[in-house]
């Protein structure tokens, strides 16, 4: 399927400075290089470009065939888009969908306690708190009559002076620069341009004393009831829910060194997170994976910078499959991936 779709990305039948997937008539070029994908063998397919010098065939008589030609350039370039993003019964795993991380089994685990006095140590000096965020995410999109699909976004949240915010949403892959990106707006699953803006949008001024928009506290005890009440919760916070209360909290703000080092002596001290060893996240960034095995058939990975206790990244992935879904055993349920 991979050398197919390169054959079809190489004849181009819909170029970029056409109209994408319109119901236009395709011109010759797009016509005769559709017609030798369509037609000839596999082991003869090879690029052939028209000679300079042909001349534009006459359209008269030929508005019938010219519109079906229009629907197989769709039917092809969509079916083969989506059965490769999407993936089939005998495909390949979807390029759409990120594989699970993989830990390094040769290094040496660094303890929670450990990477906490570390990130302690490297307070002082170091970058300062700033609200709003800049994070990469990828999340499972499951329906009952639908194959499920991972859907990347960038988005940067940015706060001014005057209380007013940007919200800036991208959809983007960098495990695939350039390439077309997977969206689902509006609940309808299309192929969108690499770095198409999906939301650009400025908020009013906004002002609340209340987590998760109150600046948080750099000390541990300060930072458990801040994440409590950002999370809705009456009781403590068990191991699962504070995982949720942090990724709440860097959806919303860009922690500075005091608060990563309070979000690591908090996360020492969570019941069933062990660390399992060093792994390099979908940024190219090396960090130190902590894994929870809950009960509920999902597995979490938090990665932790080694130098300095920042969160970089967590990850959910299945640990039973759900076929009603088509979901399997490791397949990444969503990720995400926190920048300054």
């Amino acid at each position: 399927m991979a050398d197919e779709l390169e054959i079809l990305r190489r004849a181009d039948p819909v170029p970029p400075d056409g109209p994408r997937y319109a119901d236009g008539p395709l011109d010759p070029r797009a016509e005769h290089q559709l017609h030798l994908l369509l037609r000839e063998p596999p082991a003869r397919r090879r690029l052939r470009l028209p000679a300079k010098s042909a001349r534009r065939p006459s359209t008269a008589g030929r508005r019938g065939p010219r519109l079906l030609w229009s629907a197989v350039a769709l039917t092809v370039v969509v079916a083969t888009a989506l059965t490769l993003l999407l993936g089939g019964p005998s495909a390949t795993p979807a390029i759409a969908a990120p594989r699970p991380l993989v830990v390094r089994t040769d290094t040496t685990p660094v303890g929670l306690a450990v990477l906490a006095a570390r990130a302690e140590n490297a307070a002082d000096g170091g970058p300062t708190l700033r609200k709003g965020t800049h994070v990469q995410t990828w999340s499972l999109g499951m329906s009952d009559d639908k194959p499920p699909i991972t859907l990347p976004l960038e988005r940067i949240v940015r706060w001014k002076a005057d209380a007013r915010h940007t919200e800036l949403v991208v959809a983007t892959d960098p495990r695939h620069p350039g390439r077309p990106v997977l969206t689902d707006e509006n609940g309808s699953p299309r192929l969108v341009d690499d770095g198409e803006v999906l939301v650009r949008r400025t908020y009013p001024p906004s002002w609340s004393d209340a987590p998760p928009e109150a600046p948080p506290p750099h000390d541990r005890a300060g930072l458990l009831a801040y994440l409590t009440e950002a999370a809705h919760e009456q009781g403590p916070l068990d191991t699962p829910r504070l995982l949720d209360a942090v990724g709440l909290l860097l959806d919303n703000w860009t922690l500075g060194a005091r608060e990563s080092a309070a979000v690591a002596g908090l996360l020492s001290e969570a019941r069933g997170l062990r660390p399992v060893g060093r792994v390099t996240d979908r940024l190219g960034r090396a960090g130190q994976a902590y894994v929870y095995d809950g009960t509920t058939g999902v597995r979490r990975m938090l990665i932790m910078s080694a130098d300095d206790g920042a969160v970089l990244g967590m990850e959910t992935t299945y640990t039973a499959p759900q076929p009603e879904y088509g979901v399997r055993t490791g397949d990444v349920m969503e990720y995400s991936a926190w920048m300054r």
